[in-house]
Formats: C-alpha cells, sequence, structure tokens
C-alpha cells in the first residue's frame, strides 16, 4: 500500500478504515542500530520521556470520501528517528485532532509542557494512535480525540455534539484527522477550567490552555499544520470556504 492522498488541502472523510497490523514495521525493522544510538541522544537530552508504543503507518489511501491505511505498532524511539528523516517511502504518521469550538466561537488548543518531546508548541490536545486506540485492530478515532483531550485538558468530549464527519489535512508532518465538538460555554470558562484541571495533576503534560478567536489570532509556538486547519475553520464559520 502507497500513500495516496490530497496535500496541502482540508479535505472530507466520511469514514477511517485503518487497520493495525501485525508484525514489525519495515521502517523500525531496518533501522535498529541508529534507532538505539538516536534514543540514547534523546534521553540524555530529556530524560522524562517515555519509551511506549505508537502506530506508525505503512499506507494510507483517500477512496471515495474514506481514509483507507495500514499501520504498525513501533516503538516512540522508532518514531521519534522517523520524524527526524521524515523521507521513506513506506512510513508516515497519522494523528487526530479534537478541535474545540466554544459558544463565543474561540478555538481552544493547549500549550506543551517543557518536558513533553515537544515543549512549548502549541496545538489543539491530542497524542499519537496508541494500542488501545484499536479495538479489533481497526482504528476508533473518536475514542483517541476523547481520550487525549480529557488526559490533558480534564474536558470530557464524549455527549458534546459534533461535527457529522472528519475533515483530514496532510503535509510534511503527516496526516491529521479532525473533527469540530462544540463546548457549552465560553472560551474563558473553557480555559478556567483546564488550568484547574493543570493545576490538579501531579506531572501535567501541558503547560495551559491557548484560546485562538480568529485565522490572525495565532500564538507564538503554534504547529505548522495548525495554520491551515484554524483558516479553514473561521472561513468556513464565515462561509468563504
Amino acid at each position: 500500500m502507497a500513500f495516496d492522498i490530497p496535500r496541502g488541502v482540508v479535505f472530507p472523510v466520511e469514514r477511517v478504515d485503518v487497520q493495525l497490523r501485525h508484525g514489525p514495521h519495515p521502517f523500525e525493522a531496518a533501522n535498529l542500530t541508529a534507532i538505539e544510538a538516536d534514543w540514547a541522544r534523546q534521553r540524555a537530552a530529556n530524560p522524562a520521556l517515555f519509551d511506549g508504543q505508537i502506530a506508525l503507518l505503512s499506507g494510507l489511501d483517500y477512496r471515495e470520501g474514506g481514509l483507507v491505511g495500514a499501520t504498525h505498532l513501533v516503538r516512540y524511539a522508532s518514531f521519534l528517528y522517523w520524524r527526524k528523516l521524515r523521507a521513506y517511502p513506506d512510513a508516515g504518521h497519522a494523528f487526530a485532532h479534537a478541535m474545540p469550538v466554544t459558544e463565543d466561537g474561540a478555538l481552544i488548543a493547549v500549550r506543551m509542557g517543557s518536558h513533553t518531546a515537544n515543549p512549548g508548541a502549541v496545538y489543539f490536545a491530542a497524542g499519537s494512535f496508541e494500542p488501545e486506540d484499536f479495538p479489533g485492530g481497526q482504528v476508533d478515532v473518536d475514542f483517541n480525540m476523547v481520550r487525549e483531550v480529557k488526559e490533558e485538558t480534564g474536558l470530557d468530549l464524549t455527549p458534546l455534539d459534533r461535527d457529522p464527519f472528519w475533515h483530514a489535512w496532510s503535509g510534511e508532518a503527516g496526516t491529521v484527522i479532525v473533527r469540530r465538538f462544540r463546548l457549552p460555554m465560553s472560551a474563558e470558562a473553557a480555559a478556567a477550567r483546564i488550568r484547574e484541571f493543570v493545576a490538579g495533576e501531579e506531572e501535567p503534560e501541558i503547560a495551559g490552555p491557548v484560546i485562538i478567536r480568529s485565522a490572525a489570532d495565532l500564538p507564538e509556538g503554534i504547529k505548522p499544520h495548525m495554520r491551515p486547519l484554524v483558516s479553514w475553520h473561521f472561513g468556513e464559520e464565515r462561509g468563504t470556504s
């Protein structure tokens, strides 16, 4: 399976059919020595890093409105090494973003903590797909979204209204699958709840919430893939895209 998806545009996704394959990912199997050496350097620079398992794609296609692909579980060390290289034909990354929209029309993002792999970076609360996100061997995108947002911010998206389907954007960093969830509160109220949650955590993943009120209201440290998502959202809300 190859990678055949639109690049650099936000496109609708009616279904996500990404299957978890058994056995090692070809990228990980071919680069074991280099991965170990790179992990030693990463850990020396940031001892808080944890070498768990996350999903790395071996193929992803956009077919008849859906994303169809295959993925393998790899070490986090392997993912970090792949992220340094990027240009590897049989490996890619997909991740999910719940996009929380408040009653007053703002978006709620987060700034990552200094001890994480993305210190100071701003994006919607999220994490890579992990083993628990593949019930029955197929990815459950919304489960990942809800789980990651609750773990990082304390907000429970489970009962909230959401878009009827997903959207996606693909670029150098990988493919991000997004879905808007409607928070029944103002941006300031949501930010206050997140700050309260972070203050009560012994080792919070995030430094705190970030409110985004327009496509021109982009904070320092925002990840590049966030710019087209924010522009798409506010453009669509104004009826211009």
